[in-house]
């Protein structure tokens, strides 16, 4: 199924517009939606999932699509940049009816963000996807190591001041735009470290990754656009029926996560799903360095 759309302006006639818009296999389809709500699940249950989930399932299945291996993993990191945009937006909105956002911390954050973030995309773009995918395997395998063992940072005496917020928001959008991470493994000890109250820690990181998903999605359509693939509905390194997909359902199962994590062993489960990130970024290596 697809629509076309087309504007001619008069005179001259020719065509400023065109959007061919068409859905892939159905069975592409139900991978792309069992992959949102799996994404959602997680990211509400245990505020971690996003891009550690989807950008190795991404990378398989773009191999799978015969898209051509120097660009799969560029193609999955925008895919799923994008499809963060929309879950970070409903994380804000319910951390910010729980007042659980320091605001003052966003608004002084967001400029090195937004710039860390939008500069590491360009940096992203010219490196191959073999070691696009090593960085993203070792960065998970700290990240699990760090939830395994439940490790958290000491926390320091005094709040950074705006340059060093600045600074770190710098580094954290950089690191954020080269796994497709909304930052919140990053942001929330960081947070934590400046004497930030957890539930706070994790609410305000929730905030920071609408303008991190903003930014990289920004990036990556820009650094991809004329990338050519075999594979329509592609803008830049955004593959637009996942990005509908994926967010169409993750929307509604975050919140269902959140409300299991009230019931569920969420240390244990914690245990389980580190396992399953360092499980899937081995794979993810193994198949684009094969």
């Amino acid at each position: 199924m697809g629509i076309y759309i087309s504007i001619y302006p008069s005179p001259p006639f020719f065509t400023i517009f065109s959007l061919s818009f068409y859905m892939p296999d159905i069975h592409w389809i139900i991978i792309f939606l069992l992959l949102g709500a799996v994404v959602g699940l997680m990211a509400g249950l245990l505020g971690v999932g996003g891009g550690g989930i989807m950008v190795p399932v991404l990378t398989a299945i773009f191999l799978a699509m015969h898209i051509p291996v120097d660009k799969v993993v560029h193609l999955a990191l925008g895919t799923s940049m994008a499809s963060i945009v929309i879950t970070s937006f409903a994380s804000l909105r319910a951390h910010h009816a729980r007042a659980g956002v320091i605001w003052d911390i966003v608004k002084r954050i967001t400029p090195g963000i937004l710039l860390g973030t939008f500069l590491a995309t360009f940096l992203a773009a010219y490196m191959n996807s073999r070691y696009l995918a090593l960085f993203f395997s070792v960065f998970m395998a700290i990240v699990s190591t760090q939830m395994f063992l439940n490790k958290k940072p000491a926390p320091g005496r005094s709040r950074v001041g705006t340059l060093g917020l600045f600074l770190a928001g710098n580094f954290i959008g950089a690191i954020s735009a080269l796994v497709s991470i909304g930052g919140g493994s990053l942001t929330v000890p960081f947070l934590a470290w400046q004497n930030i109250q957890l539930k706070k820690a994790i609410g305000t990181s929730a905030a920071i990754g609408l303008p991190i998903a903003l930014a990289g999605t920004l990036g990556y359509i820009i650094n991809g656009w004329g990338s050519h693939y075999q594979l329509a509905n592609t803008i830049g390194f955004v593959y637009l029926p996942a990005v509908f997909l994926i967010s169409l359902v993750s929307f509604f199962t975050a919140p269902v996560g959140a409300q299991l994590a009230h019931k569920l062993p969420v240390a244990t489960l914690k245990k389980i799903f580190a396992f399953l990130l360092l499980s899937l970024s081995i794979k993810m290596l193994y198949s684009v360095w094969q």
